[in-house]
């Protein structure tokens, strides 16, 4: 019974979030989204300061983790060193920007050969997302990140943050409802509501939602998109700083069809759109000269939508919570029944017993 309660206190607060931070009188919108020109991208870094000032999250330099995480890990790890293991730092700005608790927007930066089109920066690593932990780990083969001057290699620079999915993995694994998508296109994170489970770190496809490792009583973070501006139908504050027109904010459909007419005119253009079909497509979507998978973008996304994997299951769950709590309540009254049956029984055959023994002051 505390898990139903504990649902439906979830839902009511819920519905009390959302009416705070939406006026009643606030007019449907059409999704919104954002498209990314990754070719016109200068690495300025004005998306990640907006970012920082808008939401008022921190600049720092600590780790990514605790000591002893890293410590444990590496640990657990034989001969870890020759891993290339490291503790993530967490700049929001350059060939180690890295999403953080702190940073909810970041410049990656990307060098590639200008003969070959090749990628000679270090590849990204891996997140143990598995164990709940966030720690770097290099590839042997990684490639020196020395900056070449000699005019033989160019640029890139990837703006990352959270992809506002359609259908949000993170959503559908969060069954405290901490985790919404809103009719304009942002998936908004409730902290009031979260519990910790870390389950949305799991489920996301991207490995969005970072772990608040530092603080005592943690949450998680990510980009929400600056939902409050999107509801009015304004730009986010990444976007509206971009001095060099990366990003172009407005109904997803359209800048869908937009992005389409501009690959099809400039053949520079990978021939494909990140964020159309992946994970059941996303609200940002991104265009780039250089192949995303070198881009360090994750390829190996299913277009399918991870929640559609399970929503026909999911739909049995009131039916089978309830059966399940009436097998319950049945197994509890069948044991009551039988367990005042036997007490009764051992009454009475104690009772017996005492009769049938002979008094001792009964005469011979």
């Amino acid at each position: 019974m505390w898990a139903l309660h504990f649902y439906l206190f979830s839902l009511q607060s819920t519905s009390v979030a959302v009416r705070r931070q939406c006026p009643a009188d606030r007019r449907k919108v059409m999704a919104k989204g954002v498209l990314v020109d990754l070719t016109k991208c200068v690495g300025c870094g004005s998306c990640t300061v907006a970012c920082k000032m808008y939401n008022k999250t921190e600049w720092t330099k600590r780790p990514a983790l605790p000591d002893s995480e890293g410590e444990r890990l590496a640990a657990a790890i034989t001969d870890a060193n020759s891993l290339g293991i490291e503790k993530k730092y967490a700049p929001s700005s350059g060939e180690n920007a890295e999403l953080s608790a702190e940073n909810w927007t970041v410049i990656q930066k990307r060098r590639f050969d200008k003969e070959t089109g090749k990628c000679t920066s270090h590849q990204p690593g891996k997140d143990i997302t598995a164990l709940g932990i966030d720690i770097h780990i290099h590839s042997a083969d990684a490639v020196s990140s020395a900056t070449k001057t000699d005019g033989s290699e160019v640029w890139r620079y990837i703006k990352r943050q959270c992809l506002h999915c359609k259908e949000p993995a993170c959503a559908s694994a969060c069954f405290a409802k901490a985790f919404q998508k809103t009719e304009a296109g942002p998936v908004v994170y409730y902290p009031q509501l979260c519990v910790g489970c870390r389950y949305c770190m799991l489920a996301c496809p991207f490995s969005i939602p970072k772990f608040e490792w530092h603080k005592p009583i943690p949450t998680l973070e990510k980009c929400m998109m600056c939902s409050s501006r999107v509801n009015q139908n304004e730009a986010p504050a990444c976007v509206s700083v971009c001095p060099t027109g990366v990003m172009k904010f407005g109904d997803h459909d359209e800048l869908l069809k937009e992005a389409k007419e501009i690959i099809a005119a400039d053949k520079k253009y990978e021939q494909h759109i990140y964020g159309e079909e992946e994970a059941g497509g996303t609200s940002w979507i991104y265009i780039s000269d250089k192949p995303f998978a070198e881009m360090g973008f994750k390829t190996t996304v299913p277009k399918r939508s991870i929640p559609s994997y399970t929503n026909k299951y999911m739909h049995f769950t009131p039916v089978f919570a309830a059966a399940w709590a009436a097998v319950l309540a049945g197994l509890y009254i069948i044991t009551g029944i039988a367990s005042r049956r036997m007490k009764i029984n051992k009454k009475t055959a104690k009772e017996g017993t005492e009769e049938n023994v002979p008094s001792k002051n009964v005469p011979k």
